[in-house]
């Protein structure tokens, strides 16, 4: 049971990116996807989440309209676009999946190994 988080990278400011989160092992059509990030010095934050079928997706404050999560449960992934990127975006991303939606990390049940972004011209 894995769940393998990629697409991080270095970006410009304004730039974009879109992180994938696989799952081997298991099928996440029946778990929530929380999608959180940890910046350097900082505690880990919740970034957004969407529910097993997809219906309803939240998002923290700070990237509202710029980042867009999604899921394709036929290839057992979870996207994470992130347009707009500012160099407060800077930080690891880490993707987990559990049962429920994922508005706190205290409900995830499975964690990736998380993605480095980082932001900076």
């Amino acid at each position: 049971v894995q769940l393998q988080a990629s697409g991080g990278g270095l970006v410009q400011p304004g730039g974009s990116l879109r992180l994938s989160c696989a799952a081997s092992g298991f099928t996440l059509d029946y778990y929530g996807i929380g999608w959180f990030r940890q910046a350097p010095g900082k505690e880990r934050e919740w970034v957004s989440c969407i529910s097993s079928s997809g219906g309803s997706t939240y998002y923290t404050d700070s990237v509202k309209g710029r980042f867009t999560i999604s899921r394709d449960n036929a290839k057992n992934t979870v996207y994470l676009q992130m347009n707009s990127l500012k160099p407060e975006d800077t930080a690891v991303y880490y993707c987990a999946a559990g049962l429920g939606l994922l508005l706190h990390q205290s409900q995830a049940g499975y964690w990736g190994q998380g993605t480095l972004v980082t932001v900076s011209s």
